[in-house]
């Protein structure tokens, strides 16, 4: 794997005959978590396919020669052709895979297999999910020296690590960047010696056998299961949405506000989270545009008079986006007057969406605890599910109140009923 810059762009991508070129930023733990999957990758296919990595914030005139807008974005380039389609976000290993194997022909994907061999290991307990629920939960299961694995497709710290600032958690005099939290939390939890399966892909889950597959080819059995797989922002399944993700639709202000310097940015949603993001991204926009479907805010009443306070955000209440295009380097927003019903076009340089989540269950299989009527998991007053020896922790149970010190107490409450079971 080799690192490059603009400058070399022609001789090591376009001359280079098959090539993978992942554009990368710093503070950006979408991009933390697809390194190691990029670094093992490399191994398997390195010696068929170039991997290069470039680092964005310092590349910008290619990147947007490229039409790459957010961080990570992999290409693909066989012979100087830029091929497939661009991926970006989030990225599943599994994702990257497909189309490493549909450059390569059937024989040396086959040869590529047989170099990966399955793998088994035992665990007394295995926490699905590295936010902070399942973080607390593997600090306690660790200092009680039981055997545990933490295993997250992404890194450790869930939607905190990728929250600018949280202001309320007991401790800290001053608020703190929500990735430093997870850092902390998360080196907290590694030095108790317990063992980290994170940026990995979740293949299969059996909660009755105990059994969790990752990467198609590792089987974590364990004793008992922490379910700690929170939630997911919700979509607004509106035309242009999927196909601008990561062209010019974001989820994430952490990774994305920053190229939006002196630059004109829409925000969807009203409540806590598009409010405090909103502010967050004026640090860098011009102006800010919100679009809320109600007549006020939901959000807290601090974070509210925030932004009254803020000159560069003004909020189009009653008004719902019913479609997005990209008409050259700008997001055409179209937008619904819901009171009136009278359709425009709300033209930025760039949207984020926030509109609340919904709870990561389609992770667990076939076999699920018992859910309350907003699909969130049930538990008892010591974390348990429906499901012998399966605990769910944070934001995916059913609850009144979802914050990192709810997910906290969640995780310390089902530690130390497992540790009191098993030792």
């Amino acid at each position: 794997m080799k690192e490059i810059t603009s400058s070399d762009f022609e001789k090591e991508v376009l001359h280079s005959g098959k090539v993978i070129l992942d554009f990368y930023s710093t503070e950006c733990p979408p991009c933390e978590a697809l390194a190691p999957k990029f670094e093992s990758l490399a191994d398997l296919y390195g010696h068929k396919i170039n991997f290069i990595k470039i680092f964005r914030q310092e590349n910008r005139e290619l990147a947007s020669s490229l039409k790459v807008s957010s961080s990570p974005t992999l290409l693909f380039f066989d012979n100087g052709k830029q091929i497939l389609d661009t991926i970006s976000g989030g990225i599943k290993k599994s994702e990257i895979i497909d189309r490493l194997d549909s450059m390569l022909s059937s024989e040396e994907v086959s040869e590529i297999k047989i170099k990966q061999k399955p793998t088994f290991s035992e665990y007394d307990v295995a926490i699905l999910g590295g936010g902070p629920a399942g973080l607390t939960a593997g600090i306690y299961l660790g200092q009680a020296k039981l055997k545990t694995v933490l295993i997250d497709p992404a890194l450790p710290g869930g939607y905190m690590g990728i929250t600018h600032q949280v202001s309320n958690y007991p401790g800290f005099e001053k608020p703190q960047n929500g990735y430093m939290l997870a850092h902390y939390m998360s080196e907290q939890a590694k030095h108790t010696g317990i063992d980290y399966k994170v940026a990995v892909d979740i293949t299969s889950v059996d909660l009755l056998k105990k059994e969790i597959v990752i990467d198609k080819s590792e089987t974590i059995k364990a004793k008992k299961i922490i379910i700690a797989t929170g939630t997911t922002p919700n979509t607004m399944n509106a035309p242009g949405e999927k196909e601008f993700k990561g062209k010019g639709i974001s989820y994430c202000a952490t990774c994305d506000a920053k190229y939006f310097v002196d630059k004109d940015v829409t925000v969807i949603g009203g409540g806590n989270s598009a409010v405090e993001e909103a502010l967050f991204i004026t640090k860098f926009a011009k102006k800010v545009t919100m679009v809320h479907q109600f007549d006020k805010l939901t959000a807290n009443q601090t974070a509210i008079e925030q932004l009254k306070a803020n000159a560069k955000i003004e909020v189009l209440y009653e008004h719902e986006p019913r479609a997005f295009e990209k008409r050259g380097d700008k997001m055409i927003a179209h937008i619904e007057n819901l009171k009136t019903k009278e359709p425009f076009e709300l033209i930025s340089d760039g949207v984020f969406v926030f509109i609340g989540f919904k709870s990561n269950i389609s992770v667990l299989g076939n076999t699920i605890p018992a859910l309350d009527k907003w699909s969130y998991i049930i538990t008892d007053e010591d974390r348990k599910t429906s499901i012998p020896d399966v605990f769910a922790v944070g934001d995916i149970i059913s609850k009144k109140y979802r914050q990192i010190t709810t997910a906290v107490a969640d995780g310390t409450i089902a530690a130390i009923t497992i540790s009191k079971e098993l030792i």
